[in-house]
């Protein structure tokens, strides 16, 4: 209960509260069929319970038309101007907040229970306050669902697009340590059979592994044979890249910082990657004159940043731009900061371990 409550935010108190205070002065004022306490008692009940539309939206919007009912039976006389935007806001309320079968029946219960109670020609009226804002609360609960699954996709495809790049890295490794492995038996003399056979078995373990990560990546490989082709690029292709880019149209700056050292070849490979997509979405997206790229090479770690002097907008976030740097990052521990420069343009930088135990 308590973490569902936590789910309240200021912004629904603060609308909760809003329309209390303005129902209050008009329930006292005028002519009324019932007493003071009981009309700020009613006015409450209908008010407060929409502050709880994230955690439980039907019963606050239920809550809500409830009360609101029981205020035309109790003082018939008295018509706050309030109660049409609390069953507009409770309509909205059970529209945003439920999914279908559960969208119908609060619809059903909310707009046929007032509708049942109003006069007849007031039915209309009265259904249109209530349906119209559960409808278009409705359309955004559904537009809101689709972005997301739409991002989730986007993350799986990324995710399935570095795996296969990681499993080329990877079965490159497991394939050079085969090779040195069989180079260390060769040189074994004759007298060290044992130290001869304890290689061999560790060159069958090496190719029984390869053939499982050929298994188990086969499916991923299904259509992208060419790729699975292609040797994987790294920070040392990246002057060609930078080359392109500005044959592109796209004049880039490259700046280097520290003793390049060698790289892991799976942060290599993150690393270009980076680079790369952060180009891509300059010259897709950000309307640029000029683009920086800049790395810095320490002892623990590689710090890379893109900047560009384009409109420092959304730099292609709906994408799988920033996607694809987001969970490269996320793989290695490193850290990802993207947006908007002080200055104008837009900035990606990263940092990313390069050696075990290291932090960025």
């Amino acid at each position: 209960m308590r973490a569902r409550l936590r789910q309240v935010t200021r912004l629904d108190l603060a609308l909760a509260v809003a329309l209390l205070a303005s129902g209050i002065p008009m329930a006292l004022v005028g002519e009324r069929a019932t007493s003071a306490p009981v009309a700020v008692l009613l006015v409450t009940l209908y008010s407060l319970p929409l502050a709880l539309r994230r955690p439980f939206p039907l019963p606050a919007s239920t809550a809500c038309v409830g009360v609101v009912l029981l205020y035309s039976k109790v003082d018939p006389v008295n018509h706050i101007a309030t109660i049409p935007l609390a069953l507009a806001y409770a309509g909205y309320i059970a529209g945003a907040g439920t999914d279908p079968p559960r969208t119908w029946l609060a619809a059903a219960l909310l707009i046929g229970s007032l509708a049942l109670v109003a006069l007849p020609g007031e039915r209309l009226g009265v259904s249109l306050l209530v349906g119209v804002p559960l409808a278009f609360g409705q359309a955004l609960r559904a537009r809101a669902r689709q972005t997301e699954a739409l991002a989730r996709e986007a993350v799986r495809e990324e995710r399935q697009r570095i795996a296969r790049e990681l499993h080329d890295v990877v079965a490159h490794s497991i394939s050079v340590v085969g090779l040195q492995v069989q180079v260390v038996r060769r040189r074994l003399r004759p007298d060290q059979a044992a130290e001869a056979a304890d290689l061999a078995a560790v060159e069958t373990t090496i190719r029984q592994a390869m053939a499982e990560m050929r298994r188990l990546f086969g499916v991923l490989r299904a259509e992208d044979d060419e790729a699975a082709l292609a040797p994987q690029p790294g920070l040392a292709e990246l002057d060609r890249l930078v080359e392109q880019t500005r044959a592109a149209g796209l004049p880039v700056e490259l700046t280097v910082e520290g003793e390049r050292a060698p790289l892991p070849p799976g942060v290599d490979l993150a690393a270009y990657r980076i680079v790369q997509e952060a180009l891509t979405n300059v010259r897709r997206h950000a309307g640029a004159h000029a683009a920086r790229v800049a790395l810095r090479f320490a002892p623990d770690h590689l710090e890379l940043c893109v900047d560009d002097d384009g409109r420092g907008g959304g730099h292609g976030a709906g994408g799988h731009g920033l996607v694809g740097m987001r969970e490269r990052v996320a793989l290695y521990g490193g850290r990802l900061e993207v947006g908007p420069r002080a200055g104008g343009g837009f900035r990606v930088r990263a940092w990313l371990p390069v050696r075990e135990g290291a932090s960025a």
